[in-house]
C-alpha cells in the first residue's frame, strides 16, 4: 500500500482541508440513502442511513455489508462517507452509516451524547447489523473514521474473540488512538484557531440544547466559554458519560492500550502528517496484536488522501481499504 499526495497539495493542513471542501464535487453521482430509526437499549434512538442501490436485486441481500462509523460531528453527508458509499455502490456492496447520538440532524432523547470510547454503542449496533445477514453468510465489514475509528478499535480490543464473531474484518482510519496526544494537538496554535473552533461551532449549541432538555446537567456558562476541546470535554463529554474529567476521559477512552487484544483482522490507517494526531503517538508494531495491520504513510492529512490532478478526488483511500477488507476477511 502506497500513497503520495499530489504536488499541488503540500502539507498536512492542505491535505486535510482541501478534500473536505471539494471531495463531494468529484463524485460520479451523489449517493442516495434511506433512513431507519433504531431504538437503543436505553430507549434512545439511533438513525441509520442505508445506501440505495441503482438497481435493487435479490443478490444484493447476500452482498457484503460495509458499516461506517463517522467521526466527530460527522454524518452520512461527510466527504469520506460519500466516497465510501460510491466505492460500495460500484462493488455491489450494501453500505450503512449509523449516526452517533445527536448527529443525524435531530437531538437525541437521553441525558448523554456520544464519545470516542463508546464501544458498548458499537457493539449493540454491530449486533443489529449482524442480524441483517441472511443466514450469517454475507461478509460484514466495519470501518471507523477519526472518533469513530477510535471507538471501533477500542471495541475490537476490549471484545477480543467476541469481535471476530461480529465482523469479518475492520479498519480504523485516522483514529486518535491516544486521545490525550490528539487533544493536545488540536487545542494548540493553528489547530485551535481553525479545527477546534470549527467543531465547537456545532458542539456547543448541541450541548446547550441538551441542557434545555435536562436543566442542571452541567454548568451553562462554562460550556459557553469553551474555546478548546479539553474544556468542552471537561464540562460536557466527561460528566455525561461517566468520566471524572476530560483527562480521565482521554485516558480511559483511548484505544491504543487495548490494541494487543484485537482478534479480528484490522487495518489501522494513520498519515504521519495528520495535524490532529502527532506521529510520535501512533501505534507501533510491538504495541498491537498480530491481527492488526498498520499503514502509516508519510502524507495524507486527516481523512484526506487526495489523489489526481487538480481539483483531485478522495477515492484512493476508500478503494485501498475496501480491497484490504475483502482480502483479509
Amino acid at each position: 500500500m502506497q500513497y503520495r499526495a499530489p504536488c499541488w497539495l503540500p502539507g498536512g493542513n492542505a491535505q486535510t482541508i482541501w478534500p473536505a471542501l471539494v471531495a463531494r464535487r468529484t463524485l460520479a453521482a451523489r449517493p442516495r440513502f434511506r433512513r431507519e430509526r433504531w431504538t437503543a437499549p436505553d430507549g434512545d434512538f439511533i438513525d441509520v442511513d442505508f445506501l440505495l442501490a441503482s438497481s435493487p436485486s435479490a443478490a444484493r441481500d447476500r452482498a457484503p455489508l460495509l458499516v461506517l462509523f463517522h467521526g466527530l460531528e460527522g454524518s452520512s453527508e461527510s466527504h469520506y462517507a460519500q466516497a465510501f458509499a460510491e466505492v460500495a455502490l460500484e462493488r455491489g456492496w450494501r453500505f450503512a452509516v449509523p449516526h452517533f447520538r445527536g448527529c443525524s440532524g435531530e437531538i437525541n432523547l437521553a441525558p448523554r451524547a456520544y464519545h470516542s470510547g463508546d464501544f458498548e454503542e458499537i457493539d449493540w449496533l454491530l449486533e443489529r447489523f449482524c442480524a441483517l445477514r441472511p443466514g450469517g453468510a454475507a461478509p460484514l465489514y466495519a470501518v471507523g473514521v477519526s472518533l469513530g475509528g477510535n471507538a471501533l478499535a477500542r471495541w475490537a480490543g476490549v471484545m477480543e474473540e467476541r469481535a471476530a464473531s461480529r465482523v469479518n474484518a475492520a479498519a480504523a482510519i485516522c483514529a486518535p488512538l491516544d486521545l490525550a496526544a490528539g487533544g493536545r494537538a488540536i487545542d494548540h496554535g493553528f489547530n485551535r484557531l481553525v479545527y477546534a473552533r470549527m467543531f465547537l461551532r456545532t458542539m456547543i449549541p448541541k450541548g446547550l440544547a441538551k441542557l434545555a432538555q435536562f436543566p442542571g446537567l452541567f454548568e451553562r456558562d462554562r460550556l459557553r466559554a469553551a474555546r478548546d476541546l479539553h474544556t468542552f470535554d471537561d464540562v460536557f463529554t466527561a460528566p455525561l458519560h461517566g468520566f471524572r474529567d476530560a483527562d480521565d476521559y482521554w485516558q480511559r477512552a483511548s484505544a491504543k492500550p487495548v490494541l494487543p487484544g484485537v482478534r479480528v483482522p484490522m487495518l489501522v490507517v494513520n498519515a504521519r502528517n495528520d495535524p490532529f494526531i502527532p506521529a510520535a503517538s501512533l501505534a507501533r508494531r510491538h504495541e498491537v496484536s498480530l491481527r492488526v495491520t498498520l499503514w502509516q504513510p508519510g502524507q495524507g492529512g486527516h481523512v484526506g488522501f487526495a489523489q489526481g490532478g487538480f481539483p483531485g478526488h478522495v477515492r484512493l483511500m476508500p478503494d485501498i481499504v475496501a480491497d484490504w477488507l475483502e482480502d483479509n476477511r
